[in-house]
């Protein structure tokens, strides 16, 4: 499928993000969008991103903008450099899907671009622009220093003393800071699967085989837990001191009491076991970052006083409040962050002198599993799961294929593909990627044998469905 342009920014094929289509979608978000007079440029850390963010700075200097360069940073160290500087930026990467594509993620000075921006700069696509005199690149060689010290600040250096915690490295960029930063909290950092070719790690579906092989590392290096993140690091990864992985939606709800957080906003995909904690309120929202931040928003909106965070299953965490942490305040941070639903459940299990998987075992007992059928084109996906929603009959059999018991379908959510609760309390969700040719499947069930049963043939159905 050609580049594709949303609040996720601008994905596609390297062979097709040609200088053109890269200078266009730059002119128009510089025409559009305020800057605050720069825009910092990262990046990723796939083969085709430095020549990707050379394109970049010289489109923004021909506009006359000030280009800072900040090199391989993660996503969220990016964003909070810029913003407090008060300027715009530009992250070049793809995210989680494969090297042979990349892309552009744009943020204004006050943050992630809205749906409303997204607008704005489609509707300015294709206007002539004039070259002006470029202004001189700048290099910000502390991006990643500002970020590791946000959290020394907030955490202090003794707050993971003690613990050795695994780092699968492959080619995340954040894999040398995040060993930085947690030597720089107490921890004893250990170094793994480090990769010069580009993985592409989807935190919300790992595979089996990476499964078995994180659990070794953990088992054989004697690791408290081992922790990643995904190619540009602004969703986490973390496995537990038995081998388990943690999702991003047991890590959400951690963290949040951890922070001491009042009001929770989360997609409609993330594990209903928050709704059964003692958080004042929780909001549902469709699917992606800009749809949490709209909620947050709002939420401010009518309490400015309200603690509130946000979370999505694939780990990305944001901060719309002053916290503490267990050394210092944390000042808010309105887009995805790895770093944080990786360090405050350590130390709320370090405190408490527990293993992460014991102060995981406390909470409600709601399991998910997730995964992602790829090759599957989003408008084929997307006829078929309108139909579906159309037919109950059609549901009732997809469901009965699902699971021989508690089939009956007793409510049904349409936020964001298509959410289907069972009689026995499972729920089935179907959807569609917006931005890559995938479909993703969540399962949710009362343990997580069920939850992974109820996935697998979950993804047989679709793929049948889909497939044939």
């Amino acid at each position: 499928m050609p580049p594709k342009f949303g609040t996720s920014g601008l994905r596609g094929l390297v062979t097709e993000l040609t200088p053109e289509l890269i200078r266009d979608h730059l002119h128009a978000f510089l025409r559009a969008c305020p800057t605050g007079g720069a825009v910092h440029v990262g990046r990723d850390l796939r083969p085709s991103s430095p020549a990707i963010a050379a394109e970049v700075m010289a489109a923004i200097g021909e506009a006359g903008t000030l280009a800072i360069d900040a090199g391989a940073v993660p996503t969220p160290a990016l964003a909070l450099s810029a913003m407090r500087a008060g300027h715009a930026a530009v992250m070049v990467t793809g995210s989680h899907i494969p090297a042979d594509r990349n892309g552009l993620k744009f943020y204004l000075p006050t943050g992630e671009i809205s749906k409303a921006d997204e607008a704005a700069i489609l509707a300015a696509l294709g206007a002539a622009h004039s070259a002006q005199s470029a202004p001189a690149v700048q290099p910000d060689p502390d991006t990643a220093a500002r970020y590791i010290d946000r959290y020394v600040t907030a955490f202090g250096p003794a707050s993971l003393a003690g613990l050795r915690i695994g780092v699968w490295q492959h080619s995340t960029v954040g894999r040398d800071l995040t060993c930085t930063l947690l030597d720089a909290l107490g921890a004893k950092p250990v170094a793994l699967g480090r990769s010069e070719t580009f993985i592409p790690v989807d935190t919300e579906a790992v595979s089996s085989e990476m499964r078995a092989t994180l659990a070794h590392w953990g088992q054989a290096e004697k690791l408290d837990a081992v922790i990643s993140a995904d190619g540009d690091a602004d969703r986490p990864l973390m496995v537990d001191g038995s081998g388990a992985i943690l999702p991003g939606d047991v890590l959400g709800p951690l963290t949040a009491q951890y922070l001491g957080a009042q009001v929770i906003v989360t997609p409609v995909s993330s594990n209903s076991l928050v709704d059964r904690m003692d958080f004042a309120k929780v909001l549902r929202t469709r699917i992606g970052s800009p749809f949490v931040i709209a909620g947050m928003e709002g939420a401010l909106a009518e309490d400015p006083q309200a603690k509130i965070v946000g979370y999505e299953a694939n780990g990305g965490f944001l901060l719309g409040f002053e916290a503490d942490g267990s050394a210092g305040r944390l000042a808010p941070l309105m887009t995805r962050d790895y770093l944080l639903p990786l360090l405050a459940p350590l130390a709320a299990a370090r405190a408490r002198g527990q293993s992460v998987a014991e102060l995981a075992q406390a909470l409600p007992s709601r399991f998910t599993a997730a995964d992602r059928l790829q090759g599957i084109a989003p408008e084929v996906a997307g006829v078929w799961l309108e139909q579906l929603a159309q037919d109950r009959a059609e549901r009732a059999a997809f469901l009965k294929a699902c699971g021989a018991t508690g089939a009956t379908e007793t409510a049904l959510d349409q936020t964001d593909g298509l959410r289907m609760t069972r009689a026995d309390g499972a729920i089935v969700h179907l959807r569609p990627s917006g931005n890559a040719p995938e479909f993703r499947v969540y399962a949710e069930a009362s343990c997580p044998d069920a939850a992974a049963a109820l996935l697998r043939t979950g993804l047989a159905e679709v793929a049948k469905a889909l497939r044939t």
